[in-house]
């Protein structure tokens, strides 16, 4: 791991009490404390109006904190307003392009929008690197959904931010295009960017990335190391390869929670990493005295999915 994100006290990103009422009493966000490292990559979880685009919204400037603060790199986003907008980039879940403007045009003006002065050799890196340096002269109107992604990410990185927004990057992208993405992430961390990923693709911050937070009704519900989480609230599962199929579990092992699988093939039991005992020595001591014979056995560990859906569940009940 980037040894900058193990520095826990170099925080580019400090949120105390956010929250954020709508006019009418609907409250998009309760209140919210967040810090997210210098050089590390985020990635906040959440269902559909959780409150993740809010939340990036409101750091990023396009919506008004309701209470609150909000510092980047030491700067208040609400005092130091044009300070904090130069180290953040942007890139929204919609595509909003001058359709009729060519990619290159595109990249360059949004550079200017920041005061930056023009480095036509940092745009025509950014382009090739983003794999756009032949759809350059291409007007918007002309390219695929997919490369409209990459040329939103390519005007959010124009003016080289320190801290870049990615709100749903890869929606409705194919998996070529995503895992593109994914290496492009890398090796933006790799230079030293701090990333916030937003995602309905739980795979993508398994694959990628540090620290997961999740988010549900616009509340934080958790965040934490994102193998500490795998392993503070995975369960693991024993599969048990019946030598001969059963029926039913029998009544002697119903202690054991045991559930039947494979088309009675198969004995599934569940146990949590954490507890003190696993149960699985008194379980196997079970099955043999009540004659049970098993030719293999696996273990399986929950993925960050299955976690997810677990406290989104704990969560709403």
């Amino acid at each position: 791991m980037n040894a900058a994100v193990q520095r826990a006290d170099d925080d580019i990103l400090v949120v105390r009490g956010l929250d954020k009422v709508y006019p009418g009493g609907f409250q998009a966000l309760k209140p919210t404390d967040l810090e997210i490292r210098r050089g590390e990559i985020f990635a906040l979880l959440g269902p559909n109006g959780a409150g993740k685009t809010t939340l990036i919204s409101i750091i990023c400037g396009i919506v008004n904190l309701g209470a609150g603060s909000i510092t980047v790199d030491g700067h208040d986003v609400v005092r130091d307003w044009r300070a904090t907008r130069s180290l953040i980039g942007l890139v929204p879940q919609e595509l909003k392009t001058d359709a009729f403007e060519t990619v290159w045009n595109t990249v360059r003006f949004s550079r200017g929008l920041f005061g930056k002065a023009p480095d036509d050799a940092y745009i025509e890196r950014l382009l090739k690197e983003l794999s756009l340096w032949d759809k350059r002269d291409n007007k918007m109107l002309m390219l695929s959904g997919g490369m409209k992604r990459r040329v939103m990410i390519a005007k959010a990185l124009s003016h080289e931010p320190q801290l870049l927004f990615l709100d749903e990057p890869t929606a409705g992208v194919d998996v070529e295009l995503r895992r593109d993405m994914w290496a492009m992430v890398r090796r933006l961390r790799e230079s030293g960017v701090t990333i916030v990923l937003t995602t309905h693709y739980i795979e993508e911050a398994e694959e990628m990335a540090d620290r997961v937070g999740v988010i549900n009704r616009g509340e934080l519900i958790v965040v934490e190391e994102k193998a500490a989480l795998m392993h503070k609230l995975g369960r693991k599962q024993l599969r048990l390869q019946l030598h001969d199929p059963l029926d039913a579990v029998p009544g002697a092992l119903a202690a054991h929670h045991l559930e039947l699988a494979a088309g009675g093939n198969e004995l599934v039991y569940n146990y949590d990493t954490q507890g003190e005992r696993t149960g699985i020595t008194t379980l196997l001591a079970d099955l043999a005295a009540t004659g049970i014979r098993f030719r293999d056995l696996s273990t399986r560990q929950d993925t960050l999915e299955q976690i997810f859906l677990q406290l989104v569940k704990e969560s709403a009940a």
